[in-house]
């Protein structure tokens, strides 16, 4: 049976895109870990087949912890991904007003997606950051009647909380993009498929700029490109980049060879199905 890991504890966003990546696969068990790291560790250390995580929302952008275990810690393929709406849900210990809530509990990326209904609504409360939106709502629970939490409304029916509002997101096109992390590929070219790399250059003029003229060269599209700390010297970066294609494409293949040819740093972090929003 595959074993495939999420960021827990039960009622998470990321056990929801777990269940959605699992429906209608056979002999498949979900494992909840506490951090997402943790889940990307496992998976290096064959205790998991696969794991769902959380890559990056349209409101908060990407998921810094995941690009960074990515780039340095493991060496680990994005097999698949999947792209699901979020709604953000505000819940109270049963009985709370919630107007009058001094404290609330959540995750980051739910605090920065709900943050000018936090300043407008809730600007008397305490922003608790949390490791996760279950582990939010878990905190709330125990801490009392002014307490309360934002995150997926299954969190509510698991931790005995009240929902009272709904959809608090800041934007109602609030959607994650899940990856799916594995060892190995799993799949072959699909339709539309997307290919994933990280990379470094040389701290000259133009040379990222030559990167990315290796992709106009091929006529092939670039969907994202974000930078992290290097963790060497500051002001020096890394590259993430995401383009249009599938590594067994002859264009993507040999554009990726002139990619990794003019780097210092170049990791291949896979070729997969491209998703739709769901």
């Amino acid at each position: 049976m595959h074993k495939i890991g999420y960021l827990g504890p039960e009622g998470t966003f990321s056990q929801q895109a777990a269940q959605h990546y699992c429906f209608n696969k056979q002999e498949a068990a979900l494992v909840s870990l506490p951090s997402i790291r943790e889940v990307l560790l496992s998976v290096q250390r064959n205790e998991l087949d696969l794991a769902v995580i959380p890559f990056e929302n349209s409101l908060e952008g990407s998921v810094n912890i995941v690009l960074d275990v990515l780039a340095w810690e493991v060496d680990l393929l994005i097999v698949d991904e999947l792209i699901l709406p979020i709604s953000q849900t505000l819940m109270v210990t049963p009985g709370a007003d919630w107007e009058r809530i001094s404290s609330v509990y959540t995750h980051p990326q739910s605090a920065g997606q709900c943050r000018l209904f936090l300043e407008t609504h809730l600007p008397q409360a305490k922003v608790y950051l949390t490791s996760s939106n279950a582990e939010g709502a878990n905190q709330a629970q125990m801490s009392g009647r002014t307490a309360g939490a934002i995150g997926p409304e299954a969190a509510a029916d698991k931790f005995g909380l009240q929902v009272v509002l709904r959809n608090i997101q800041d934007k109602n096109n609030n959607f994650t993009r899940f990856v799916v992390v594995g060892k190995k590929s799993i799949h072959l070219p699909a339709g539309r498929n997307k290919t994933s790399i990280v990379f470094s250059t040389e701290h000259t003029p133009g040379s990222l700029a030559c990167i990315l003229d290796i992709f106009n060269l091929w006529d092939i599209n670039m969907t994202k490109i974000e930078s992290r700390p290097s963790r060497g010297q500051l002001g020096r970066y890394i590259f993430f980049i995401d383009i249009d294609g599938h590594l067994s494409n002859p264009d993507v293949r040999d554009a990726l060879t002139m990619v990794q040819r003019k780097t210092n740093f170049y990791k291949f972090l896979g070729s997969y199905p491209m998703a739709e929003i769901d």
